[in-house]
């Protein structure tokens, strides 16, 4: 979920000045997504065995099988460049684990980059039904389409908020159960910070994210998509250009320890590395 209040969290950071929507069936819609999402953060401490594949502009994918544990996550590769990783990397990306055992500080670090990231994008997430006007699109199922454009009475208080207030897309929410299940969007123009001095992103620039339930009740991210042209994103775990999946999701106990959850990831990927061709 957080990656998807990452993105979100683009939309601003107070509410002073700001004036609501006047289409207000779809923007009340939007309010009570985004209290259950809120709401759903704060509550859902679970741990997750996935698959994460990653995908970068003329290479090979990259698959790895990851694992959270209360200290942080853990991975091992299943390809490297496209093959299965040579007995030299299989030993590195070992060796590495077995060293964060030994010293779960190093995992601390990147948990608090990601807690940093989240603690901000939960503030900036409240703004989303005053940022920008939306509107009913097509309904599949229990998916309803609302697009969006910029709040003409919205004034950006920040850097993150100029930049999403540039945006115009559309989201999907199941409507039964509140939840965000896809947003998209592109900037109409370029974004300039500081005269380009602090930095800037272009015109154009795309965004994708899709969260799914993958198990009763636990929704989760399983694609991003970030094509943006330019230096400047605000978060310390999102770059510019960065496109994944997470995919065959397993649950695993919430108090898993870095040993625990390593040994359970060494299984894992094994049998994942067994059923390659």
């Amino acid at each position: 979920m957080v990656c998807v209040l990452l993105i979100l969290a683009c939309v601003g950071s107070a509410r002073a000045g700001v004036e609501d929507s006047p289409n207000q069936p779809a923007n009340d819609l939007v309010r009570r997504v985004v209290a259950t999402e809120l709401k759903a953060e704060k509550q859902d401490n679970s741990h997750w065995l996935y698959r994460l594949k990653t995908e970068r502009p003329n290479a090979p994918e990259e698959i790895e099988k990851v694992i959270e544990t209360k200290d942080g996550e853990l991975k091992l590769p299943v390809l490297i460049n496209g093959q299965k990783p040579s007995a030299e990397e299989q030993r590195r990306a070992k060796a590495h684990l077995q060293d964060l055992v030994q010293h779960p500080e190093k995992l601390r670090k990147s948990q608090r980059d990601e807690r940093e990231d989240e603690e901000r994008s939960e503030r900036l997430l409240k703004m989303l039904p005053q940022a920008f006007i939306f509107q009913f699109g097509e309904r599949q199922g229990a998916l309803v389409q609302l697009t969006f454009k910029p709040n003409p009475h919205f004034n950006p208080p920040s850097h993150e908020a100029k930049v999403f207030h540039a945006m115009e897309g559309s989201i999907r929410v199941d409507e039964k159960q509140n939840r965000l299940a896809e947003i998209s969007g592109h900037l109409m123009h370029e974004v300039k910070f500081g005269a380009g001095v602090l930095g800037h992103l272009d015109k154009g620039g795309q965004f994708y994210v899709k969260q799914e339930e993958v198990a009763p009740g636990f929704w989760e991210l399983t694609a991003l998509n970030v094509e943006m042209n330019g230096k400047a994103l605000f978060f310390k775990t999102i770059s510019v250009r960065q496109k994944y999946s997470r995919s065959d999701f397993r649950k695993v106990p919430d108090n898993l320890t870095v040993a625990e959850g390593l040994k359970l990831l060494q299984q894992q990927n094994g049998a994942e590395q067994a059923a390659l061709p």
